[in-house]
């Protein structure tokens, strides 16, 4: 496919080309298998953990195999973003700063009934012309057409209208990658997780990046502490979000330019 690369190869003009022609781009051979393992090797007590909480809050339908906001102070999160993957490809495609705006994983097993498999994108709002948010997929198994791997409808990133569901079945492309992988996409494709017909899981983490003025999925800063924040280093604070977070006080709003929550470079 001409929107696959070798991640230490590929070119930024490798990116621009392929995110503007396809609105998706495969990284091969990405993240190390030590990592990934380490990433694997939290999911199954991350996933109980928010599995009781949907029960409990009577939102369980439609949820089965899903991990939502996996950023915690003693987890694989914090190490995976200070590698800041595709760091240069996020600052190209959202012009500057950006921001995490959501960290989730999924597990696709043969049972799976959940809303990722509907045809769907990642923004609620249609922008064309800004780009907003982009998305990315950490392979953490084979993606492969017989265990769910995601469908993109290539170019329906220029597409306000949800395509009928005959269509994309038709045209869209599964995107068949190794573990290890990274897929990056324009938050406006449509896309949809596969159906796994295998007995193993198909597994992946998904994260959602922003320009720094759009609200985060989940308060990342207040959640690991202000003090935590000053602890880490520049990118990872960044990412987190501790340079643009909202004041909830006067207290908090009527600082010096050096320690205002939100910094000036954020948009």
């Amino acid at each position: 496919m001409n929107n696959s690369f070798i991640y230490k190869r590929a070119t930024l003009a490798d990116f621009r080309e392929a995110i503007d022609e396809y609105g998706w781009v495969v990284y091969e051979k990405a993240i190390n298998q030590k990592l990934i393992s380490e990433i694997i090797a939290g999911f199954e007590t991350s996933y109980h953990l928010r599995r009781e909480i949907q029960i409990l809050n009577g939102i369980e339908a439609n949820m089965e195999g899903t991990l939502h906001h996996l950023l915690e102070k003693d987890n694989f999160a914090l190490e995976l973003l200070s590698k800041l993957y595709c760091h240069r490809e996020i600052r190209d495609f959202l012009g500057g700063n950006y921001i995490l705006n959501g960290i989730n994983g999924v597990i696709n097993s043969k049972k799976s009934h959940s809303y990722i498999q509907n045809i769907h994108r990642d923004i609620r709002t249609f922008s064309p012309d800004s780009k907003l948010m982009i998305q990315m997929i950490i392979v953490l198994d084979d993606f492969t057409i017989f265990n769910g791997a995601t469908h993109f409808l290539s170019g329906s990133h220029k597409l306000d209208i949800k395509p009928e569901e005959k269509h994309f079945k038709a045209f869209s492309k599964q995107a068949v990658a190794k573990k290890g992988s990274i897929i990056l996409f324009d938050s406006n494709l449509w896309h949809a997780g596969g159906v796994n017909f295998t007995r193993k899981p198909r597994r992946a983490l998904t994260l959602g990046f922003t320009k720094p003025y759009i609200k985060q999925q989940f308060d990342y800063p207040r959640f690991l502490g202000y003090e935590f924040g000053e602890k880490i280093d520049s990118d990872l604070r960044q990412i987190i979000g501790y340079n643009a977070r909202v004041p909830a006080s006067l207290q908090e709003y009527y600082r010096p330019v050096e320690s205002r929550m939100y910094k000036s470079d954020q948009g």
